[in-house]
Protein backbone atom coordinates (compact mmCIF):
# COMPACT_ATOMS: atom_id res chain seq x y z
CA UNK A 1 0.00 0.00 0.00
CA UNK A 2 1.44 3.36 -0.94
CA UNK A 3 2.14 6.10 1.53
CA UNK A 4 -0.21 8.41 -0.36
CA UNK A 5 -3.14 6.00 0.11
CA UNK A 6 -2.40 5.62 3.79
CA UNK A 7 -2.42 9.38 4.20
CA UNK A 8 -5.78 9.63 2.45
CA UNK A 9 -7.28 6.91 4.65
CA UNK A 10 -6.02 8.58 7.79
CA UNK A 11 -7.42 11.90 6.58
CA UNK A 12 -10.79 10.35 5.86
CA UNK A 13 -10.91 8.73 9.31
CA UNK A 14 -10.02 12.04 10.95
CA UNK A 15 -12.71 13.84 8.95
CA UNK A 16 -15.30 11.23 9.91
CA UNK A 17 -14.35 11.48 13.58
CA UNK A 18 -14.45 15.25 13.52
CA UNK A 19 -17.70 15.26 11.58
CA UNK A 20 -19.35 12.81 13.98
CA UNK A 21 -18.18 14.86 16.93
CA UNK A 22 -19.62 18.04 15.50
CA UNK A 23 -23.17 16.75 14.91
CA UNK A 24 -25.95 16.07 17.40
CA UNK A 25 -29.66 15.29 17.12
CA UNK A 26 -32.50 16.85 19.11
CA UNK A 27 -35.52 14.56 19.55
CA UNK A 28 -39.12 15.40 20.41
CA UNK A 29 -39.66 16.02 24.12
CA UNK A 30 -36.08 16.91 25.05
CA UNK A 31 -33.70 19.80 25.44
CA UNK A 32 -30.12 19.66 24.18
CA UNK A 33 -27.90 22.12 26.03
CA UNK A 34 -24.59 22.99 24.34
CA UNK A 35 -21.81 23.44 26.92
CA UNK A 36 -18.54 25.22 26.27
CA UNK A 37 -15.94 24.39 28.88
CA UNK A 38 -18.78 23.31 31.18
CA UNK A 39 -20.84 26.49 30.74
CA UNK A 40 -24.17 26.47 28.89
CA UNK A 41 -23.93 28.64 25.83
CA UNK A 42 -27.15 27.76 24.02
CA UNK A 43 -30.20 25.49 24.13
CA UNK A 44 -31.71 23.60 21.21
CA UNK A 45 -35.28 22.36 21.74
CA UNK A 46 -36.76 21.95 18.26
CA UNK A 47 -36.33 18.45 16.76
CA UNK A 48 -33.56 18.27 14.15
CA UNK A 49 -29.82 17.96 13.38
CA UNK A 50 -27.42 20.55 14.83
CA UNK A 51 -23.68 21.37 14.82
CA UNK A 52 -21.22 21.96 17.63
CA UNK A 53 -17.49 22.56 17.84
CA UNK A 54 -15.79 19.21 18.35
CA UNK A 55 -13.64 18.71 21.44
CA UNK A 56 -14.56 22.20 22.70
CA UNK A 57 -18.34 22.00 23.00
CA UNK A 58 -20.29 19.17 24.58
CA UNK A 59 -24.02 18.41 24.74
CA UNK A 60 -26.18 17.69 27.81
CA UNK A 61 -29.67 16.22 27.49
CA UNK A 62 -32.65 17.21 29.66
CA UNK A 63 -36.33 16.18 29.45
CA UNK A 64 -38.75 18.78 28.13
CA UNK A 65 -41.98 17.00 29.15
CA UNK A 66 -43.79 17.17 32.49
CA UNK A 67 -42.53 14.86 35.22
CA UNK A 68 -44.08 13.55 38.43
CA UNK A 69 -42.25 13.23 41.71
CA UNK A 70 -43.83 11.31 44.60
CA UNK A 71 -42.56 12.43 48.00
CA UNK A 72 -41.86 9.93 50.74
CA UNK A 73 -44.58 9.69 53.43
CA UNK A 74 -43.90 12.36 56.04
CA UNK A 75 -45.13 12.80 59.65
CA UNK A 76 -46.93 16.14 60.20
CA UNK A 77 -48.59 17.62 63.32
CA UNK A 78 -51.94 19.33 62.63
CA UNK A 79 -53.32 22.44 64.30
CA UNK A 80 -55.29 20.32 66.80
CA UNK A 81 -52.09 18.37 67.61
CA UNK A 82 -52.95 15.18 65.73
CA UNK A 83 -49.93 13.43 64.18
CA UNK A 84 -50.67 12.34 60.59
CA UNK A 85 -48.73 10.67 57.79
CA UNK A 86 -48.89 12.72 54.58
CA UNK A 87 -48.21 11.30 51.13
CA UNK A 88 -48.17 13.71 48.17
CA UNK A 89 -46.95 14.09 44.59
CA UNK A 90 -45.64 16.99 42.51
CA UNK A 91 -46.02 17.61 38.76
CA UNK A 92 -43.14 19.69 37.42
CA UNK A 93 -41.02 20.45 34.35
CA UNK A 94 -37.78 22.14 33.39
CA UNK A 95 -38.61 25.63 32.13
CA UNK A 96 -35.09 27.07 31.78
CA UNK A 97 -32.43 24.42 31.05
CA UNK A 98 -29.55 26.89 31.46
CA UNK A 99 -30.71 27.99 34.94
CA UNK A 100 -31.39 24.36 35.83
CA UNK A 101 -27.85 23.23 34.92
CA UNK A 102 -26.27 26.24 36.61
CA UNK A 103 -28.10 25.70 39.95
CA UNK A 104 -29.16 22.08 40.48
CA UNK A 105 -27.21 20.50 37.56
CA UNK A 106 -28.99 17.11 37.55
CA UNK A 107 -32.52 15.70 37.71
CA UNK A 108 -31.82 14.22 41.14
CA UNK A 109 -30.63 17.64 42.30
CA UNK A 110 -33.84 19.23 41.01
CA UNK A 111 -35.98 16.60 42.73
CA UNK A 112 -34.14 17.24 46.00
CA UNK A 113 -34.92 20.98 45.83
CA UNK A 114 -38.57 20.22 45.05
CA UNK A 115 -38.80 17.75 47.93
CA UNK A 116 -37.43 20.32 50.39
CA UNK A 117 -39.83 23.04 49.21
CA UNK A 118 -42.84 20.68 49.28
CA UNK A 119 -42.02 19.39 52.76
CA UNK A 120 -41.67 22.91 54.19
CA UNK A 121 -44.91 24.08 52.59
CA UNK A 122 -46.94 20.98 53.55
CA UNK A 123 -45.70 21.07 57.15
CA UNK A 124 -46.49 24.78 57.48
CA UNK A 125 -49.92 24.66 55.83
CA UNK A 126 -51.20 21.53 57.60
CA UNK A 127 -50.05 22.85 60.97
CA UNK A 128 -52.60 25.67 60.46
CA UNK A 129 -55.57 23.34 59.82
CA UNK A 130 -57.51 20.92 62.03
CA UNK A 131 -57.47 17.23 61.12
CA UNK A 132 -61.23 17.10 60.36
CA UNK A 133 -60.82 19.84 57.75
CA UNK A 134 -57.80 18.17 56.16
CA UNK A 135 -59.67 14.91 55.50
CA UNK A 136 -62.70 16.73 54.09
CA UNK A 137 -62.42 16.05 50.33
CA UNK A 138 -65.03 18.61 49.20
CA UNK A 139 -63.93 21.64 51.21
CA UNK A 140 -60.56 22.26 52.79
CA UNK A 141 -58.57 19.66 50.86
CA UNK A 142 -58.94 21.52 47.58
CA UNK A 143 -57.95 24.85 49.12
CA UNK A 144 -54.92 23.31 50.86
CA UNK A 145 -53.65 21.75 47.63
CA UNK A 146 -53.98 25.05 45.77
CA UNK A 147 -52.23 26.96 48.55
CA UNK A 148 -49.36 24.45 48.72
CA UNK A 149 -48.94 24.49 44.92
CA UNK A 150 -48.65 28.29 44.88
CA UNK A 151 -46.34 28.30 47.88
CA UNK A 152 -43.94 25.74 46.37
CA UNK A 153 -44.03 27.39 42.93
CA UNK A 154 -43.14 30.77 44.46
CA UNK A 155 -40.27 29.27 46.47
CA UNK A 156 -38.80 27.47 43.42
CA UNK A 157 -39.18 30.57 41.24
CA UNK A 158 -37.55 32.77 43.89
CA UNK A 159 -34.45 30.55 43.96
CA UNK A 160 -34.25 30.58 40.13
CA UNK A 161 -33.80 26.83 39.68
CA UNK A 162 -35.25 26.93 36.17
CA UNK A 163 -38.11 24.67 37.34
CA UNK A 164 -41.85 25.22 36.89
CA UNK A 165 -44.22 23.65 39.45
CA UNK A 166 -47.44 22.58 37.74
CA UNK A 167 -49.33 21.02 40.65
CA UNK A 168 -48.82 19.65 44.16
CA UNK A 169 -51.46 17.24 45.48
CA UNK A 170 -51.94 15.44 48.77
CA UNK A 171 -52.69 11.79 47.96
CA UNK A 172 -53.18 10.41 51.44
CA UNK A 173 -53.47 11.64 55.02
CA UNK A 174 -53.39 8.73 57.47
CA UNK A 175 -53.07 8.55 61.21
CA UNK A 176 -50.18 6.58 62.67
CA UNK A 177 -51.27 3.02 63.50
CA UNK A 178 -50.97 3.59 67.24
CA UNK A 179 -53.30 6.62 67.16
CA UNK A 180 -56.00 5.46 64.77
CA UNK A 181 -58.34 3.66 67.14
CA UNK A 182 -58.34 6.34 69.85
CA UNK A 183 -58.93 9.09 67.27
CA UNK A 184 -61.70 7.10 65.58
CA UNK A 185 -63.41 6.52 68.95
CA UNK A 186 -63.19 10.21 69.74
CA UNK A 187 -64.56 11.12 66.33
CA UNK A 188 -67.48 8.69 66.81
CA UNK A 189 -68.22 10.21 70.22
CA UNK A 190 -68.12 13.73 68.75
CA UNK A 191 -70.49 12.75 65.94
CA UNK A 192 -72.89 11.14 68.41
CA UNK A 193 -72.88 14.30 70.53
CA UNK A 194 -73.58 16.40 67.45
CA UNK A 195 -76.40 14.04 66.40
CA UNK A 196 -77.94 14.19 69.90
CA UNK A 197 -77.80 17.99 69.82
CA UNK A 198 -79.46 18.09 66.42
CA UNK A 199 -82.22 15.73 67.64
CA UNK A 200 -82.79 17.86 70.74
CA UNK A 201 -82.93 21.04 68.68
CA UNK A 202 -85.32 19.31 66.26
CA UNK A 203 -87.65 18.21 69.09
CA UNK A 204 -87.65 21.73 70.54
CA UNK A 205 -88.42 23.24 67.15
CA UNK A 206 -91.19 20.68 66.63
CA UNK A 207 -92.78 21.61 69.97
CA UNK A 208 -92.64 25.29 69.07
CA UNK A 209 -94.27 24.68 65.69
CA UNK A 210 -96.96 22.42 67.17
CA UNK A 211 -97.73 24.92 69.95
CA UNK A 212 -97.97 27.76 67.47
CA UNK A 213 -100.25 25.70 65.19
CA UNK A 214 -102.52 24.73 68.13
CA UNK A 215 -102.74 28.35 69.25
CA UNK A 216 -103.56 29.50 65.73
CA UNK A 217 -106.23 26.78 65.37
CA UNK A 218 -107.81 27.77 68.71
CA UNK A 219 -107.88 31.42 67.68
CA UNK A 220 -109.41 30.57 64.30
CA UNK A 221 -112.11 28.37 65.90
CA UNK A 222 -112.94 31.03 68.48
CA UNK A 223 -113.17 33.67 65.76
CA UNK A 224 -115.33 31.36 63.62
CA UNK A 225 -117.71 30.65 66.52
CA UNK A 226 -117.96 34.36 67.28
CA UNK A 227 -118.68 35.13 63.64
CA UNK A 228 -121.28 32.31 63.51
CA UNK A 229 -123.06 33.59 66.61
CA UNK A 230 -123.03 37.07 65.17
CA UNK A 231 -124.50 35.84 61.89
CA UNK A 232 -127.17 33.76 63.71
CA UNK A 233 -128.13 36.74 65.86
CA UNK A 234 -128.38 38.92 62.77
CA UNK A 235 -130.51 36.24 61.07
CA UNK A 236 -132.83 35.92 64.06
CA UNK A 237 -133.11 39.67 64.27
CA UNK A 238 -133.95 39.85 60.58
CA UNK A 239 -136.48 37.01 60.92
CA UNK A 240 -138.18 38.74 63.87
CA UNK A 241 -138.32 41.89 61.85
CA UNK A 242 -139.95 40.04 58.96
CA UNK A 243 -142.40 38.33 61.34
CA UNK A 244 -143.38 41.66 62.88
CA UNK A 245 -143.88 43.22 59.46
CA UNK A 246 -146.01 40.23 58.37
CA UNK A 247 -148.05 40.36 61.59
CA UNK A 248 -148.63 44.05 61.10
CA UNK A 249 -149.88 43.57 57.55
CA UNK A 250 -152.17 40.51 58.15
CA UNK A 251 -152.49 39.37 61.81
CA UNK A 252 -154.92 36.62 60.89
CA UNK A 253 -152.56 35.06 58.33
CA UNK A 254 -149.67 35.41 60.75
CA UNK A 255 -151.60 33.50 63.44
CA UNK A 256 -152.46 30.84 60.88
CA UNK A 257 -148.81 30.52 59.85
CA UNK A 258 -147.61 30.23 63.47
CA UNK A 259 -150.29 27.57 64.07
CA UNK A 260 -149.00 25.53 61.13
CA UNK A 261 -145.47 25.83 62.49
CA UNK A 262 -146.65 24.57 65.86
CA UNK A 263 -148.20 21.57 64.11
CA UNK A 264 -144.96 20.74 62.42
CA UNK A 265 -143.11 20.98 65.72
CA UNK A 266 -145.75 19.01 67.62
CA UNK A 267 -146.09 16.19 65.10
CA UNK A 268 -142.44 15.95 64.13
CA UNK A 269 -141.75 12.66 65.94
CA UNK A 270 -145.27 11.26 65.40
CA UNK A 271 -146.36 11.52 69.06
CA UNK A 272 -149.60 10.18 70.50
CA UNK A 273 -151.77 13.18 71.46
CA UNK A 274 -154.97 12.99 73.47
CA UNK A 275 -157.20 16.04 73.02
CA UNK A 276 -160.84 16.78 73.88
CA UNK A 277 -163.03 16.34 70.88
CA UNK A 278 -164.40 19.82 71.26
CA UNK A 279 -161.07 21.64 71.56
CA UNK A 280 -160.20 24.23 68.86
CA UNK A 281 -156.99 22.35 68.11
CA UNK A 282 -158.94 19.12 67.48
CA UNK A 283 -161.46 20.86 65.28
CA UNK A 284 -158.71 22.29 63.12
CA UNK A 285 -157.02 18.92 62.82
CA UNK A 286 -160.32 17.26 61.89
CA UNK A 287 -161.24 20.09 59.53
CA UNK A 288 -164.50 20.93 61.33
Amino acid sequence: MSKKLIVWLVAIVVVVIIGAGSLFIVKEGEYKVVLKFGEAVRVEESPGLYLKIPFIESVSQLPKYQMTYESNPTAILTKDKKPIIVDNYTVWRIKSPQSFLRTVQTLSGGVQRIDEAVYNSVRRKLSEVNYDNIISENTERGNINDDITKDVADAILRDNYGIEIIDVRIKRTDLPEGNKQSVYNRMISDRQSIAARYLSEGDEESRKITSKADRTATELLAQAEADAKKIIAQGEQEAAKIYNEAYGKDPEFYNFYRTLQSYVTTLENEPVIMLPIDSPYTRILLGK
